[in-house]
């Protein structure tokens, strides 16, 4: 194994693994840190963990733990890969994540950049932008877990961490690799272990990636990988011999992001949709068994969600308490997931972070091979030789996302 890779979610991880696999890498996505070695073909390994909302103590265990196994396989670098709109909390994870990895690996010049213009986002002086607009005000702000309400990553990670944070300019990003390695160097001089870089185009991404060359640690959202390949000399891209699944599709989604809600209200228009509410969760009217019965006795492509406005999250996080109120729905997709799987079910789509960890975690799905690409970071992913899924970040995809999606699976062009 070459490049060893850790991520904070599932969604991310598998993001992650698609940006490497179309770059030619053979990688494999991991569920939780191992108990056995990898392939001998595996050259980029992608450790999947759920360590986005947890306690940052808890964080830095198993992100430690995934780099020992990683070490383990021989990786010659590492990678920490978080979500491309820089989601946590004034307490981290991000920011306490990379230093104990940094530590760990004795690095001292540590590349930050989320950047994945593919979906919009970009970073220009420090801020992270989503389109045309700054982070904070993208609906970000709003997200139930993470809200982000800064843009400017330097004081994010600021808050985070100990040391100062350094900054390489787009001007010098624009000048090439050269310029940035010796804008690394300068900032590292200075004690400034974790740098964010700007980066507007996928160009920028490339030569980003030259720079890291030899690095120890570089963190990033999936597009800060895009570079990292031909450092190793692999730079074709391979052709995927991907075969989907026959049967029923199934659509879990716990996301409560501006795409997301678009989609399901898509999906909607021709397909039947249940809605399950806190309420009616936490009161027991709607179960997994109920909504497990559903899903088995409408056609089409069933979606079961409980993606809502912020307003109606933030009444239920009052009411249940917001910690409570996500172990109840992650519960819940969890068990739907599993009852799906025993009643045949071959493939199912999800949307959001923690709900897709949830429903991987809940199937005790140990690894994940890499397919095609359905939207910009969402690969097809095959589970075993019955089971076929994709797991998107909430803010992923185009508004037919679910429909591309289940043809992808059943092996249809999109």
């Amino acid at each position: 194994m070459l490049l060893g890779c850790i991520g904070d979610d599932f969604t991310g991880s598998s993001d992650l693994a698609n940006t490497l696999a179309k770059q030619g890498m053979r990688t494999v996505q991991y569920t939780g840190v191992p108990t056995v070695p990898a392939g001998a073909d595996v050259e980029a390994g992608v450790v999947a963990l759920k360590t986005r909302s947890i306690p940052a103590t808890d964080a830095i265990a198993q992100s430690l733990a995934a780099l020992d196994w990683l070490r383990a396989q021989g990786c010659k670098q590492f990678y920490f890969k978080y979500c491309s709109t820089f989601d946590s909390t004034v307490d981290g994870n991000i920011g306490p994540v990379a230093e104990a990895l940094a530590d760990a690996l004795g690095a001292q010049m540590v590349i930050v950049c989320p950047a994945f213009p593919g979906t919009g986002r970009s970073i220009y002086q420090g801020h992270l932008f989503v389109n045309d607009m700054l982070l904070s005000e993208s609906g970000m702000q709003n997200h139930p877990l993470t809200p982000m309400k800064d843009p400017d990553i330097r004081r994010v990670l600021a808050a985070q961490t100990r040391g100062a944070v350094g900054h390489i300019d787009a001007g010098t990003v624009f000048a090439g690799a050269d310029a940035i390695r010796a804008k690394l160097q300068n900032e590292s001089d200075e004690g400034k272990r974790l740098i964010v870089v700007d980066a507007l185009q996928d160009e920028d991404l490339l030569q980003i990636g030259a720079a890291a060359k030899g690095l120890a640690l570089v963190t990033g959202g999936s597009g800060a990988a895009l570079g990292l390949p031909s450092n190793f000399g692999i730079s074709s891209k391979v052709s995927q011999d991907w075969v989907g699944e026959a049967g029923k599709c199934v659509i879990l989604s716990g996301s409560c992001s501006i795409a997301t809600r678009g989609q399901i209200k898509q999906h909607k228009i021709k397909h039947p949709t249940f809605e399950v509410t806190a309420d009616a969760l936490f009161d027991g009217s709607v179960t997994a068994a109920i909504a497990t019965e559903w899903v088995l006795q409408n056609d089409g492509l069933p979606l079961v969600y409980s993606s809502a406005d912020p307003a109606i999250v933030k009444i239920a996080q009052d009411k249940y308490g917001r910690d409570e109120s996500a172990r109840a729905f992650e519960q819940f997709f969890a068990d739907i997931a599993q009852r799906c799987a025993a009643a045949g079910i071959t493939k199912l789509l999800t949307a959001g972070g923690e709900t897709s960890g949830a429903v991987v975690e809940g199937l005790s799905l140990n690894q994940l091979e890499i397919g095609p690409e359905i939207d910009p970071g969402v690969p097809a992913l095959r589970a075993s030789d019955t089971l076929v899924l994709a797991l998107k970040s909430g803010n992923f995809g185009s508004e037919d996302y679910f429909e591309k999606a289940a043809n992808v699976l059943k092996g249809s062009a999109q």
